[in-house]
C-alpha cells in the first residue's frame, strides 16, 4: 500500500518528505486514514539517534488519531468511518503472561512498536503515525469516543496513558496525596487525570512561575522542590509522587515527602541515574521506586473511556507537518504548552 509521510534520513537530516509502501492489509487488520498525529520527545530522540539503535529511514509519531478507511474481513469491531486510535505498539505475542494479564508492553517476545520495529508476520519495517495512512492489527486499534476533540486526544495515547497507568495501578482516587514532578507533556496530563480521580494534587516544580498553569489544569498545591523550607514542610506528605522528569535527574529531595509505604514512580526518564539513591529514605518508612512504561491496550482503551466522560484532553499546538522540524527545536527548548500535534491534512498541501 503507498504511503506518504515525513521521515529522517540520517540522525543529522531534517525530517523530509518520504513515499513508503505500507504492508498489504491482512484479514484481521484495519486501515487507518490519519487526521492527526501527537509530537513526542521520544520521536525526537529516535529521528535524532540519541539511543543508538535507530535504523533509517524512520517515519516516527505514535500518538495517532484517524478514520477507519476499510476492515479485514476477520474485523468486527470496527467499520469504515470510526474515528479510532493507534498509540505506540501495533502488536504484540499475545500469549506470554504479560499479553494476557494486558500488559502488552511488556511482551516477554517484545512488543511491536509503532515504529523503528519490525513486523512479526513478514519482517518489514513499522512506519508510524507522521503520515497520511497506517495499517495496523485491529487488537492494537482504540475507540475514540464521540465527544473527545480527536486532535486534543491525540497525545493521550501516548502522555495519557502514561501517567495514567501508575495512577490505576496504585489505586488513585479520592482521599488519595499525589504529587506530580515536572509541568511538561507529561506532567500536564498527570494533573489533570490525578484531579478528576478525586484525589488532592501537589505539583512540584523547580521554577517559580508556573502556578496559574498548575491551578487550570488541576493542581491543588504547588511546592517549589529548590526551597528547603518548603519541601520539609510536606515531608511525609504523599501516597504517590508521579516522576515525569524526562532527563537525569536526583530524586533524592523527594523521598522524604513520601509517607509510610509511599512509592515513587518514574515514568518520564529510562537512562541511568548519576545521583546515587539514598537507601535509608526508602528503608524508613517502606518506601519505594518504581516505574511505568506505557500501558496496555485494556488500560488505554479505559483511559481514553474516562477522559471522554471528563471532557479531558491534552493542551496542544497543532502545527502543519511542515514545521516538524522547528517543532523539534521548540521542544528541546520547552516551548510548548504542552503537545504539539500535526493537522495530517498539511500533508497534502
Amino acid at each position: 500500500m503507498h504511503a506518504t509521510g515525513f521521515a529522517a534520513l540520517s540522525a543529522t537530516a531534517p525530517l523530509e518528505r518520504f513515499a513508503f509502501e505500507r504492508r498489504a492489509p491482512r484479514p484481521d487488520d484495519v486501515v487507518i486514514d490519519i487526521l492527526y498525529c501527537g509530537v513526542c520527545h521520544t520521536d525526537l530522540h529516535m529521528a535524532r539517534n540519541h539511543g543508538g539503535f535507530t535504523t533509517y529511514p524512520i517515519v516516527p509519531g505514535h500518538e495517532i488519531i484517524g478514520r477507519v478507511r476499510q476492515v479485514g474481513a476477520a474485523v468486527t469491531r470496527f467499520k469504515a468511518g470510526d474515528v479510532v486510535g493507534v498509540g505506540c505498539m501495533v502488536d504484540s505475542c499475545q500469549h506470554c503472561q504479560p499479553c494476557l494479564k494486558g500488559w502488552e508492553q511488556d511482551c516477554l517476545e517484545g512488543a511491536t512498536f509503532s515504529y523503528g520495529s519490525t513486523d512479526r508476520q513478514d519482517g518489514s519495517p513499522t512506519y508510524g503515525g507522521y503520515a497520511d495512512a497506517i495499517v495496523v492489527r485491529d487488537r492494537f486499534v482504540l475507540s475514540v469516543p464521540d465527544g473527545l476533540d480527536p486532535a486534543g486526544a491525540a497525545p493521550l495515547l501516548c502522555a495519557g496513558i502514561t501517567t495514567w497507568s501508575p495512577l490505576r495501578r496504585w489505586h488513585v482516587g479520592k482521599g488519595s496525596r499525589v504529587a506530580v514532578v515536572g509541568l511538561g507533556g507529561l506532567g500536564h496530563m498527570a494533573l489533570k487525570l490525578t484531579k478528576a480521580l478525586g484525589a488532592d494534587v501537589t505539583l512540584f516544580t523547580r521554577s517559580a512561575g508556573k502556578e496559574d498553569d498548575a491551578f487550570r489544569l488541576g493542581a491543588d498545591h504547588v511546592v517549589l522542590s529548590s526551597e528547603p523550607e518548603q519541601m520539609k514542610a510536606v515531608a511525609g506528605r504523599f501516597d504517590l509522587i508521579v516522576d515525569t522528569v524526562p532527563y537525569d535527574h536526583d530524586i533524592n529531595p523527594y523521598m522524604p515527602t513520601l509517607a509510610i509505604e509511599g512509592v515513587l514512580v518514574l515514568v518520564g526518564y529510562m537512562g541511568p541515574l548519576s545521583h546515587p539513591v539514598n537507601a535509608g529514605a526508602a528503608v524508613r518508612g517502606r518506601r519505594a521506586i518504581s516505574g511505568s512504561f506505557i500501558g496496555g491496550m485494556r488500560e488505554t482503551q479505559e483511559m481514553l473511556d474516562f477522559c471522554a466522560a471528563h471532557r479531558i484532553v491534552a493542551d496542544i499546538e497543532t502545527i502543519p507537518i511542515q514545521n516538524i522540524n522547528e517543532a523539534y527545536e521548540r521542544m528541546l527548548k520547552s516551548d510548548v504548552k504542552y503537545r504539539f500535534v500535526i493537522d495530517m491534512a498539511s500533508l497534502t498541501a
